[in-house]
């Protein structure tokens, strides 16, 4: 079965893949989009790119009434996968398209912001965002697993007029009702949640890197002591557990993409793939912006571990594999 495309989707397809380009807005898979048109809710592939939706097929086209179903755990098993209109695509719909189909806006656009995670991962950062904020219809929610526990914190809090969501230890979402609107409130967020990166002095190796690795471009961590101790003392987002592992080791441990040697650098290993490299840079972007008097708070082992033995979580790391 053939799904045509609305109007307005190549203007869509545009902006998802603007953002997925822009590694301050997506990093690697993460971040999804969707335009709900009629029955049909088009929505990102889970383990695709945003970057690539104007060259590849990166979109799903799934039933939304099935997905909403979905969403208040009338039917199904909250993985969408049952709601394809056309199952020959052979992709699955996002982890998070309960969500998707949850909030009643034509357009849903979630990204992993930097701007947002540095907010959103602490205290004091959370307490400056509600107050950049405080003129847009934004509401805040707390940490929860992707799938029916964040879509279910995300419902409880949203009104009628709820155009934006920042999402503790997550990202943001920005609904609207055409493509032109949600890329306008999303300049508005970055712009109030805006934070300078601290300049950097160039980062020179005194050793060689451990067989099997490279030093990475984000090795200034390793020589930075505060930084260090965020580094390795937590996770503060999904996607970097998912793609990294908890926190950053400092020994070479099983299959690790990266271990950070305190006051040398971050290997980096030869077989790393763009994902797991997206996410290290993530969490340079994140370092760099986060003011020194911010305390981050990490997710947790608990949280850590479910996403690792997450089944949808293994095969969004398997398909960002091959990409």
């Amino acid at each position: 079965m053939t799904v045509s495309h609305p109007p307005d989707f190549d203007a869509f397809r545009a902006l998802s893949a603007r953002l997925g380009k822009d590694p301050l807005r997506v990093q690697g898979p993460g971040g999804n989009t969707s335009l709900k048109d009629g029955p049909v809710m088009w929505i990102k592939a889970s383990g695709t790119e945003l970057a690539d939706a104007e060259v590849r097929s990166v979109f799903v086209p799934v039933d939304h009434v099935r997905a909403l179903a979905e969403a208040r755990g009338q039917s199904g098993d909250g993985s969408c996968k049952g709601t394809v209109v056309d199952p020959e695509i052979g992709l699955r719909p996002s982890i998070e398209t309960t969500f998707h189909a949850a909030l009643d806006w034509p357009i849903v656009v979630h990204t992993h912001s930097i701007a947002t995670l540095v907010h959103a991962a602490g205290p004091a950062g959370r307490a400056a965002a509600r107050e950049n904020l405080a003129g847009l219809p934004a509401v805040f929610g707390p940490n929860a697993k992707p799938g029916l526990p964040l879509t279910g914190e995300i419902v409880a809090r949203a009104r009628p007029d709820t155009q934006v969501f920042v999402l503790e230890n997550h990202g943001l979402i920005v609904t609207g009702q055409t493509t032109t609107e949600v890329a306008a409130v999303i300049e508005d967020v970055e712009q109030c949640l805006a934070m300078p990166p601290r300049a950097l002095a160039p980062v020179s190796q005194s050793a060689p890197p451990p067989d099997g690795f490279d030093w990475a471009e984000e090795s200034w961590i390793a020589k930075d002591a505060w930084a260090t101790q965020l580094a390795v003392g937590g996770s503060y987002y999904p996607d970097h557990v998912v793609f990294l592992g908890p926190a950053l080791p400092v020994a070479h441990t099983g299959d690790a993409p990266a271990v950070l040697h305190e006051g040398l650098g971050i290997a980096i290993r030869n077989g790393a793939t763009p994902s797991q490299r997206a996410m290290l840079r993530c969490l340079s972007d994140f370092l760099l912006r986060l003011p020194e008097d911010w305390v981050p708070e990490p997710i947790g082992p608990a949280a850590e571990a479910d996403l690792m033995t997450w089944d949808a979580e293994k095969y969004r790391q398997a398909l960002a594999a091959r990409q």
